[in-house]
C-alpha cells in the first residue's frame, strides 16, 4: 500500500481510505472483519462522520475494534461534523463543532481523533467561531490535525483568514465519471459544452497551490448517489477499456477505476466504502497499479469525455 506524508498533517497515510458508513448494516463480529480486512490490506485510515448513521458508524466501529488485535497508535481515525439531519441544517457553530466532537469521542471510545473535518459547509458559519472551536480542540488534544469537507476554495480561503492551524484536508467527490474536478480546466472557454463551466472554483489547483490533500469520496459512483459505474451497462466503453487494463495488471476493474485516482500528480487519497473483505483486499490492489499516461487518458475518454 503506498502512503503518503500529507503536509502539516499526519504521516504515513495510506492511499486508500476505509470508509465506515455502512458499517451500522453489519454485526460487530462481521464489522470487525472488514476493519482487520483494511488493516490487513495496508489500510490504516478511517472514516467517519456524525451522519453516517446518526452516530451508528462510529458506535459500531467502537465495538468492534477491539475484536481486530489492532493497537489505536497503529491507525488514523477521522471524523466529520456540521451535517445535523434532525434539524435539517448544516452547523459549523462553535457550540456544535465542541459537542459534536464530545460526542463522536464518547461513541469511538478514543481520547483524540487523529483529523476532523467540516462536513459540507454551513451558509451562516462565522469563521470566527470556528476558529474559536479549533483552539479549544487543539488545546485539550482532542483533535490532532483539521481540515474540510466539499468546501469552495474562497470558503477555505475564508477559515484560514481566522484559522490558526493549517486546514490539510478537503474531502470531494471524484470519480471516472463524476469527474467535475478535471473537466472545467479541459474545457475551459468552450461554449460548446456544459463541461466548461466551473463548478468549483478551481478546487483540484487551489488544494494543489495550497498543500491540501484531496480525499476522493465515490470513487465508483455515477451521479451523487446513482450506484457504481463498474459493469453498468450504459457505460460500455467505459467497463471495455476497465476490463482490458484489469486484465493486463491482474486486478479488478473497480481496482483500476481506483487507481484512475491514485495516479493523478495531485497525490490524492481515495475512499472506499465497500463492507465486503473480499471487495476490500481487491480494491486496495489499486496502490500496486501503475498505470501510464495513455491509460490515464483512454480511461478518462472512454467515460465519455473528448478532447477539444
Amino acid at each position: 500500500m503506498k502512503k503518503l506524508n500529507i503536509k502539516n498533517g499526519p504521516q504515513n497515510v495510506s492511499a486508500v481510505i476505509q470508509g465506515c458508513m455502512r458499517m451500522p448494516e453489519h454485526s460487530r463480529e462481521d464489522a470487525a472483519k472488514v476493519i482487520r480486512a483494511a488493516y490487513d490490506a495496508g489500510v490504516n485510515f478511517f472514516d467517519h462522520a456524525t451522519c453516517y448513521g446518526y452516530g451508528e458508524a462510529e458506535v459500531r466501529f467502537a465495538e468492534a475494534f477491539p475484536l481486530t488485535g489492532i493497537k489505536r497508535e497503529d491507525i488514523f481515525i477521522q471524523s466529520k461534523c456540521g451535517i445535523c439531519p434532525e434539524r435539517g441544517e448544516f452547523d459549523w457553530t462553535r457550540e456544535n463543532i465542541l459537542s459534536s466532537v464530545d460526542a463522536i469521542l464518547g461513541r469511538l471510545k478514543t481520547d483524540y481523533l487523529d483529523t476532523l473535518l467540516l462536513h459540507r459547509p454551513d451558509l451562516l458559519f462565522e469563521p470566527e467561531e470556528v476558529a474559536e472551536a479549533f483552539d479549544t480542540l487543539e488545546k485539550s488534544g482532542k483533535v490532532r490535525w483539521f481540515g474540510v469537507s466539499n468546501t469552495m476554495p474562497m470558503q477555505t480561503e475564508l477559515l484560514k483568514r481566522y484559522v490558526k492551524q493549517p486546514l490539510v484536508i478537503n474531502q470531494l467527490q471524484l470519480s471516472l465519471e463524476q469527474s467535475q474536478l478535471i473537466d472545467q480546466g479541459l474545457y475551459m472557454n468552450n461554449k460548446t459544452t456544459d463541461m466548461s463551466v466551473s463548478r468549483d472554483g478551481s478546487a483540484l489547483d487551489y488544494c494543489r497551490l495550497n498543500d491540501i490533500t484531496i480525499q476522493a469520496w465515490s470513487p465508483l459512483q455515477k451521479g451523487m448517489f446513482g450506484g457504481t459505474f463498474i459493469d453498468d451497462p450504459e457505460y460500455p466503453e467505459l467497463n471495455k477499456v476497465l476490463g482490458e487494463l484489469a486484465e493486463r495488471e491482474g486486478v479488478t476493474k473497480a481496482a483500476v477505476a481506483v487507481a484512475w485516482i491514485l495516479r493523478h500528480p495531485a497525490k490524492m487519497q481515495v475512499i472506499i466504502g465497500t463492507m465486503d473483505p473480499a471487495h476490500i483486499r481487491e480494491t486496495c490492489q489499486a496502490s500496486d497499479v501503475e498505470l501510464s499516461h495513455n491509460d490515464w487518458y483512454r480511461l478518462y475518454l472512454s467515460s465519455g469525455k473528448f478532447l477539444p
